[in-house]
């Protein structure tokens, strides 16, 4: 079971509506801590990490568009900021599956763009399991190939995003088939043209 577990957690990369960088350290620094569960505990206490890691660490970066910001405090950054750097330090764990709890519930609507599109590369190019907790209509119907909706803790939809009707939407947002329903409520404008590669 313990063996299990920590294979577990190598294998599976957490990304928080929070964020959860550590604000003081700079931001290659954070990245780089993604890649504790393989850094030798003395070395990772000291950060006397390698050139290899700080390379892979700036390779991300530069991948998702903060590659200026990588001796820059976390603290100084936008949430949105934050959070792609949070998508870099996941990377940095070379997970199997990737969890992303409401990674854009606090992000205006270019900064979720940003941040869904990253979620979404990773999905494509690395063939990496993105299982992705949402709020938001248009989110889940532009990105997710599948989609689960869940109604005081019961599944009430499991199908592809593009079965995901407005009246299955009623159902999972619990409206009465009396009231009035907007869709655009739950809407953070995204659009439905992910931005390209180095935005």
């Amino acid at each position: 079971r313990g063996d299990e577990k920590l294979r577990w957690q190598k294998d599976c990369a957490m990304i928080f509506q929070q964020f959860n960088l550590v604000n003081r350290l700079d931001v290659i620094t954070n990245v780089i801590l993604g890649s504790l569960n393989i850094q030798p505990s003395l070395k990772a206490m000291l950060k006397l990490f390698s050139d290899e890691d700080r390379s892979t660490a700036l390779r991300l970066l530069d991948r998702f568009g903060m590659i200026d910001t990588a001796l820059q405090r976390a603290e100084t950054l936008s949430g949105g900021q934050q959070q792609r750097v949070a998508i870099c330090r996941a990377m940095m764990q070379q997970p199997k599956f990737i969890l992303a709890d409401e990674p854009i519930a606090s992000l205006d609507p270019l900064n979720a763009r940003l941040v869904m599109d990253a979620l979404h590369r990773i999905n494509r190019e690395e063939n990496i399991l993105v299982i992705c907790n949402l709020h938001t209509l248009d989110t889940a119907r532009n990105y997710c190939d599948r989609v689960i909706g869940m109604r005081m803790g019961e599944i009430v939809f499991d199908g592809p995003s593009s079965e995901l009707t407005d009246e299955m939407a009623r159902e999972i947002y619990g409206a009465e088939a009396d009231e009035a329903f907007e869709p655009g409520v739950t809407s953070t404008a995204l659009g439905e043209t992910p931005i390209p590669a180095g935005a």
